[in-house]
């Protein structure tokens, strides 16, 4: 016990490798220790009531971190403890990162936010977008789908439009139903897929409200960097962003290293917690900007910090603090439909734009987004705060009580 202790915090004064930040006391960068011990306790009243198997939780401020645990088990059934070095499937954690290759384009001149998306995939110019047409009597009851007809879009869809999910591609029930008919086969690459959802309807015309597109939208950034750059969406993350902020446990298709960490990925059914199949590990042509990649909690770290700090870290710059202010601005207001008070949409994150609207600890300004394991992040501009959460199952509950947290904990 003593020498795993000892190892324990001999680990804990080490920098992190991939973000190459310290260590440091919590009081040093204006946290409560004590405070923070609350993340801990809340951790484990979810294992200890079964809503999770374990997490691993990161808290950083001011450029030092100041919390890093592993709580509870990666494995159940095999007793296999959660590790701070566990890799997470992040599912839509994937987006920001597709939403910081766009901007490092937009920046670079080669996209434009304005642009129509079908000047990088043609296939998708003269968009259809679908209007339901009510059913009545015996036929309403009798129908299993929305029937529809479709009118032209009023414009076309914008780089904008996808980054902030005001396009309607694949962004509701019509439209899924309808791009489940040309559904991607396994061996298919983007290059493959996308130009197929030409022939989906849009869920509503583009700029009239919000809706999220949970793997289109993204997946056609992604598409639209391949034409752009000329390399697999794969390779530009990985020689764009991975390599110089040193995010060497991350990808689409795990190492043998980040295979044997993999946490296992549970859902709550009949009030107990049960496995899911895991995705395929074979390893996979198709990049999904929108939910493919994974990744350890340390390795997500250098995403969030160089976002709070304007664009750079450790003397690399990867986006100008103009782009970074862009990113965190409303561009889906709150006001638009299907927004909810206070919190507005940026280019790939959810912005909280009035924390007393939103009834949220978190700071007018702070900026991230979600994934359907339960994964989450934000970053605090304002107070210098990098915090993720890293779990395998999906408890919104949980996210929120995390960001409670994590902000009580502030103390100067």
């Amino acid at each position: 016990m003593f020498l795993k202790r000892t190892l324990s915090m001999v680990l804990l004064a080490l920098p992190l490798a991939a973000a190459a930040l310290q260590v440091t006391k919590p009081e040093d960068v204006g946290l409560s220790s004590d405070r923070l011990k609350r993340i801990n306790e809340l951790i484990d009243r979810r294992i200890a009531s079964g809503d999770i198997s374990g997490a691993v939780t990161l808290v950083a401020r001011r450029g030092r971190v100041a919390h890093f645990e592993a709580q509870g088990l990666a494995n159940i059934d095999a007793k296999k403890p959660m590790s701070k070095d566990a890799i997470f499937r992040l599912a839509s954690m994937s987006k920001p990162v597709t939403g910081v290759a766009i901007m490092m384009l937009v920046e670079e001149g080669k996209v434009r936010l304005t642009d129509p998306v079908s000047r990088y995939i043609p296939e998708l110019r003269g968009l259809k977008v679908a209007v339901v047409q009510p059913a009545r009597g015996a036929a309403a009851a009798a129908q299993s789908a929305p029937q529809f007809y479709t009118v032209p879009a009023d414009r076309e869809i914008t780089i904008r439009d996808l980054l902030s999910h005001v396009s309607g591609l694949v962004s509701g029930p019509i439209s899924t139903a309808e791009a489940a008919k040309v559904a991607r086969k396994a061996d298919e690459t983007l290059a493959d897929y996308i130009p197929r959802l030409g022939s989906v309807p849009l869920e509503f015309q583009p700029g009239s409200r919000w809706s999220y597109s949970p793997g289109a939208g993204f997946d056609t950034l992604g598409r639209v960097v391949e034409v752009v750059s000329g390399q697999n969406f794969d390779q530009f993350l990985r020689q764009r962003i991975f390599n110089p902020l040193e995010m060497k446990d991350i990808g689409f298709n795990p190492t043998p290293s980040m295979e044997s960490r993999r946490a296992t990925i549970y859902q709550k059914r009949d009030g107990r917690l049960q496995a899911a199949v895991n995705a395929n590990t074979q390893p996979t042509p198709y990049f999904s900007g929108a939910g493919g990649l994974m990744s350890s909690t340390e390795d997500y770290l250098p995403l969030g910090q160089m976002l709070v700090n304007g664009g750079q870290l450790n003397g690399k710059r990867v986006l100008s603090p103009r782009t970074v202010e862009m990113m965190g601005s409303p561009h889906a207001p709150d006001s638009l439909p299907g927004r909810n008070p206070g919190q507005s949409f940026g280019l790939s994150v959810r912005l909280v734009s009035d924390h007393v609207k939103a009834v949220s600890p978190l700071s007018d300004g702070s900026f991230g987004w979600s994934g359907a394991q339960g994964t989450h992040f934000w970053v605090d501009p304002k107070e210098k705060i990098v915090a993720i959460l890293m779990v395998q199952t999906s408890i919104p509950e949980l996210q929120r009580d995390f960001e409670e947290a994590v902000m009580q904990a502030i103390i100067e």
